[in-house]
């Protein structure tokens, strides 16, 4: 089963990707050979404000259907699954900012920006972590049973994509941010206990709808 839902994961990041670096001719560069600056667009479904709709309500979901689910279900497990994912995967990257201090396309035309410093923070995308990371345990755990939470995987190549129209991040950026939140979120799902869950008070255990 899992290698199927990797096949599909691997499938939607490849398109995502086909579809960043579709068009025209142009010059690319960057560790993979691929990035390019897009031509800025904050427009209709790639305004700004979705792409930030769509990392706080992801957060948000998460945290909230934890704390009321708890982790006595399978839902539950899932949602605090996705919580580990979330928060390791979000450390991992903004590490990873800081070491690489990469120019976003915003700042530069050169993708092989790489160590200016404080204040470039272009690799890897966080955004896009935080969005395959925490749907990732959701379509392992769910996929084979549910089909159509393959669907999930469409949230991350829209945000993926998005964040290249508002020259936010380089196509490597946004690759590397599902491959870490993908990577985390499979680490997490494999754990049999999730990993926050186990510092958590008992009532937080069985959710906070059974205390209603």
């Amino acid at each position: 089963m899992r290698t199927i839902v990797q096949g599909n994961l691997v499938r939607a990041l490849l398109g995502a990707a086909l579809f960043c670096g579709g068009g025209s001719a142009f010059a690319a560069g960057g560790p993979l050979g691929i990035d390019h600056r897009l031509h800025y667009d904050d427009s209709g479904i790639w305004k700004r404000g979705y792409q930030h709709d769509l990392q706080y309500g992801t957060i948000a979901a998460v945290v909230l259907g934890s704390l009321w689910e708890g982790g006595d279900t399978r839902l539950g497990r899932t949602f605090w699954q996705s919580f580990d994912s979330l928060a390791l995967s979000s450390v991992a990257a903004q590490g990873l900012k800081l070491a690489f201090s990469r120019e976003r396309p915003s700042q530069t035309d050169d993708p092989n920006a790489f160590f200016k410093g404080h204040g470039n923070e272009s690799f890897p995308s966080g955004e896009v972590t935080v969005v395959a990371s925490a749907v990732t345990p959701f379509v392992l755990e769910y996929g084979h049973d549910y089909p159509a939470v393959y669907g999930l995987e469409a949230l991350v190549a829209y945000d993926m994509v998005a964040r290249l129209k508002v020259q936010g991040h380089w196509q490597s950026d946004v690759l590397a941010g599902a491959a870490i939140g993908t990577a985390f979120g499979y680490y997490a799902h494999s754990r049999d206990q999730p990993l926050i869950l186990g510092f958590m008070p008992h009532g937080i255990f069985i959710g906070l709808k059974e205390q209603f």
